[in-house]
């Protein structure tokens, strides 16, 4: 049965795709920092990035479509703290820097598109349609 905040499943959004694939990225950057990062940035880094995509699911599941919007605002945030995170083991020579940049340049990507999707479940939430906005 779908839930109250939408019809489609959470597996349909873009957002949520993309960042799942950035949860493989970051996997495999973190596989090669230091073994003593092992319970510090590597688990830090790698809990952040999982949380992107479960907050969407988690909130998408919800019964309302503010429950939904405050889901995808704690996505944001752990978008960025990864983003933080991201430029921490840049600056520590953990990570390299071409391959910090394509993941900051993916989690850029996200970051835009958990903002719009917020601001389209805020408006929903409000009883403002998608269309009033766009005037």
């Amino acid at each position: 049965m779908p839930s109250k905040a939408g019809s489609r499943s959470y597996k349909d959004l873009l957002v949520w795709q993309q960042a799942i694939s950035l949860v493989k990225t970051i996997y495999q950057l973190t596989a090669a920092f230091p073994n003593s990062e092992l319970y510090g940035l590597t688990a830090q880094m790698r809990r952040a990035a999982i949380s992107i995509p479960s907050n969407i699911a988690e909130g998408q599941a919800r019964q309302s479509v503010r429950e939904f919007a405050q889901f995808v605002s704690h996505a944001e945030g752990s978008a960025a703290e990864l983003e933080t995170q991201l430029i921490i083991s840049t600056n520590l020579d953990f990570a390299p820097a071409t391959k910090a940049r394509d993941a900051l340049e993916a989690l850029a990507g996200i970051r835009k598109m958990l903002a719009s999707l917020r601001r389209k479940l805020s408006e929903k939430s409000k009883g403002i349609s998608y269309l009033e906005t766009r005037n």
